[in-house]
C-alpha cells in the first residue's frame, strides 16, 4: 500500500512538473507574441509611460473610434492607427479612455503621446495643444427623445432658451453651447458630465435621465441606429469641424511623424478604404460592448 501511494504521488508530481513545463512555455511565447507585435492589447490607463520607443496612444470608447464587436477591436481611428503601427514598425499601446479632461491632463503629463477623442480643432484648442492633419470631418448635434406624438421639443437652436444641455466635462462642446446661448439672446445652461463619454450620455438621454446633450454627429448617427423612432439627432449645433488627433504642445516630432503616415495613407488609398469598411462595420453595430 505505502509502495502504491508513493508510486502514486510520485506519478501525480510529475504529471504536475509536466504541466507546469508547458505553462511556462506559453507563458513564455505569449510574452514573445506581446513584446514583438507593434500593436499591444488595450492597457488600463496608467501613471507612466511605457518608455522606449512605445507610443501611448488614449483613444476614446465610441463607435467611430475604438470598441469591442464580438472577439475583435474596431473603430476607424483604432484601425487607422493600428495600420500606421503595423507600417511604421512603431510600437504602440492603447488605453480606452472614457473622461476626455483626465486623458488630456495625463496627455501634458507624459503619460500619453497622443489623444485620439472627439476634439475638434479651434483657436483656443491650438493655444493648448498641437493636432494632426484632419483625421475626418464632423460636427456637434443634439441628442433628444422623440416625443410619443413623434414630434421633438427642439427643431432649432433657438428652441434651447432656458433649457440646459448636457456634454462631456472638458469638451469644447460646453463653449460651443456658450456661444450659442449669447447668439440667441437668451440663457442654455451647460451642465458637464465628469464621469462619462459621449456614448454614455446618448444614452442617458435614452432613459430620460437627461434631456438634452450634445455630441458629435459620427456617435450620434451610430448610435441612434439602435434607437430608431426613439431619439433624434437632427439638430446641428455647430458647423462641420475639423477632428484631428491631439499631441503635447511642442512635440513636433510626432506631429510630424503622424502627418506624414496619415498624408502616406490617404494617398494610397488605405484611408478611404479603412473608413468604407469602418463606417460598413459601425452601421451594423447594436449598442457597443462595454470594454473590461
Amino acid at each position: 500500500m505505502l509502495k502504491q501511494a508513493s508510486k502514486t504521488r510520485h506519478g501525480n508530481a510529475g504529471i504536475l512538473i509536466v504541466l507546469l513545463a508547458v505553462a511556462i512555455a506559453c507563458m513564455y511565447a505569449l510574452h514573445r507574441c506581446s513584446t514583438s507585435s507593434p500593436v499591444q492589447q488595450p492597457a488600463t490607463a496608467g501613471t507612466h509611460h511605457s518608455g522606449g520607443d512605445t507610443l501611448d496612444i488614449a483613444i476614446a470608447y465610441s463607435p467611430t473610434f475604438y470598441y469591442k464587436r464580438g472577439d475583435s477591436l474596431v473603430g476607424f481611428h483604432y484601425e487607422l492607427l493600428h495600420t500606421i503601427a503595423l507600417r511604421s514598425k512603431r510600437p504602440m499601446k492603447f488605453h480606452p479612455i472614457v473622461t476626455l479632461a483626465s486623458a488630456l491632463q495625463a496627455l501634458n503629463k507624459g503619460y500619453y503621446d497622443l489623444v485620439a477623442a472627439e476634439y475638434p480643432v479651434t483657436s483656443e484648442n491650438k493655444a493648448r495643444f498641437l493636432f494632426t492633419d484632419p483625421v475626418m470631418l464632423d460636427k456637434q448635434v443634439l441628442v433628444q427623445r422623440v416625443l410619443p406624438s413623434g414630434q421633438v421639443a427642439i427643431k432649432s437652436q433657438l428652441d434651447l432658451a432656458g433649457d440646459t444641455v448636457w456634454v462631456v466635462s472638458g469638451s469644447p462642446m460646453a463653449d460651443r453651447v456658450a456661444g450659442l446661448s449669447r447668439e440667441i439672446g437668451d440663457t442654455i445652461v451647460v451642465a458637464s458630465d465628469r464621469q462619462y463619454g459621449p456614448e454614455q450620455l446618448f444614452l442617458k438621454v435614452v432613459s430620460g435621465e437627461v434631456k438634452y446633450a450634445v455630441v458629435n454627429e459620427s456617435i450620434a448617427r451610430a448610435l441612434a441606429r439602435s434607437y430608431r423612432g426613439k431619439v433624434d439627432v437632427g439638430t446641428a449645433i455647430s458647423f462641420t469641424q475639423f477632428q484631428c488627433w491631439v499631441l503635447r504642445a511642442g512635440n513636433r516630432s510626432l506631429q510630424a511623424f503622424f502627418n506624414s503616415w496619415l498624408r502616406r495613407l490617404k494617398a494610397g488609398g488605405d484611408y478611404d478604404r479603412l473608413r468604407a469598411g469602418s463606417m460598413s462595420t459601425t452601421m451594423q453595430a447594436a449598442p457597443m460592448q462595454r470594454n473590461g
